[in-house]
């Protein structure tokens, strides 16, 4: 069982299109149902900012690099 407080987005549509999201300090989850959550991508602030800001800019993101 999750332990998150997760937080439906502003932007949802009727019924179950929704994403949720939990943040702590280190890490950004996103799912597409908190209860229980199924699939969660996990993610750094720093890259979800950018996601965010490439969304409101419609600017492409750059590459993603390997590790």
């Amino acid at each position: 069982m999750s332990t998150r407080h997760w937080q439906k987005s502003s932007y949802c549509q009727e019924g179950e299109a929704c994403v949720h999201i939990s943040t702590t300090p280190a890490a950004v989850h996103l799912t597409d149902r908190p209860t229980p959550p199924r699939t969660v991508l996990t993610t750094s602030p720093a890259a979800f900012t950018a996601l965010l800001h490439a969304l409101r800019t419609r600017a492409p993101l750059a590459p993603a690099t390997g590790r």
